[in-house]
C-alpha cells in the first residue's frame, strides 16, 4: 500500500459532513446475535454436557458397569476420592474417575416392566 493512498482511505471511513450518524447499537448488534448464537449452540450445551458427566462420577458405585474414554468396558469394583478401580476380562486396573464416560449397568436399577 502507498503512503499517498492512506488519507483516501480516512476520508472513505470518517462520515461525510451533513450525514447522519449510525446508532452504536445497530453497529454492534450482528456482533451481539453472533455471541447469543454461539452461546445457544456451543457453550450452553456443552456447560449441559459438563453438569451431566460431573452426576455421573458422583453416582458411581461398586459393581456399576462403566466404560471408560478409551473404550474399555469394565465393572467398577472400588471407588477412592480420584481413582476408580475396574475389572475389565483377566485385568484388574485403576483410573482416573474423570476418564469415566458412561454407565451401561446400574446395581440399584430396577427394570418397570409396562
Amino acid at each position: 500500500m502507498q503512503l499517498n493512498t492512506f488519507p483516501f482511505i480516512l476520508a472513505q471511513a470518517a462520515p461525510a459532513a451533513g450525514q447522519p450518524q449510525q446508532n452504536p447499537v445497530m453497529a454492534f448488534l450482528p456482533m451481539i446475535l453472533l455471541v447469543v448464537v454461539f452461546y445457544f449452540i456451543l457453550i450452553r450445551p456443552q456447560q449441559k454436557r459438563a453438569k451431566e458427566l460431573r452426576k455421573l462420577i458422583e453416582s458411581l458405585k461398586s459393581g456399576d458397569e462403566v466404560v471408560t474414554a478409551a473404550g474399555i468396558v469394565g465393572t467398577v469394583i472400588t471407588v477412592k476420592d480420584k481413582t476408580v478401580t475396574l475389572r475389565s476380562g483377566d485385568s484388574k486396573f485403576e483410573v482416573t474417575k474423570s476418564s469415566v464416560s458412561e454407565i451401561i449397568a446400574d446395581t440399584n436399577a430396577t427394570v418397570v416392566k409396562v
